[in-house]
């Protein structure tokens, strides 16, 4: 049951100049995103949890909104991708620390064909519990746009991962 939900996933793990502390600057992204044609339906709490891979990175601060827009796939990544930018992200490396990561998870049950961008549903999201857990809280019937798992089941499927703890 995703019917037209699109969902984002949210999280940083290095402060802001500005905003601070890595919930703080998550916050005052959704805020951007709202001022940019993006109204913000429904948001979890945010959860604190263990890098993937490990590392000794800061802990990452992770959540899921579910969101409504007038813009296309395309379009909306490129708008999280300029709203990272504009918060200081620059990629250098994959999992890498952030000061900001917006990711699009789902768009409805958008399925992407070969070489079809944004890729949809986020290839990784099932093999995540800093994403499962939160999207949860805001779609808890979510069902996989491919494989039809529940994300009950993609949680319990999911290899023993660091500590994760709800922090707001």
């Amino acid at each position: 049951m995703n019917g037209g939900a699109i969902l984002i996933g949210i999280g940083a793990n290095l402060p802001h100049p500005r905003h601070g502390v890595p919930t703080a600057t998550c916050r005052a992204a959704l805020q951007e995103l709202e001022g940019c044609g993006v109204r913000i339906v429904a948001c979890s709490p945010f959860y604190e949890s263990e890098p993937v891979p490990p590392s000794s990175q800061p802990l990452y601060a992770n959540a899921v909104a579910r969101i409504e827009t007038g813009f296309d796939p395309e379009r909306l990544l490129d708008l999280l991708h300029e709203v990272e930018a504009s918060f200081g992200r620059v990629r250098h490396e994959r999992n890498e620390a952030r000061v900001l990561d917006l990711d699009l998870l789902a768009y409805g049950n958008r399925v992407s064909g070969p070489g079809e961008r944004p890729l949809l549903p986020h290839p990784r999201m099932h093999e995540r519990g800093f994403v499962l857990v939160p999207l949860r809280d805001v779609v808890p019937g979510f069902r996989h746009p491919v494989s039809g798992a529940t994300v009950d089941a993609m949680i319990a499927a999911l290899p023993p991962q660091g500590a994760m703890r709800r922090i707001s």
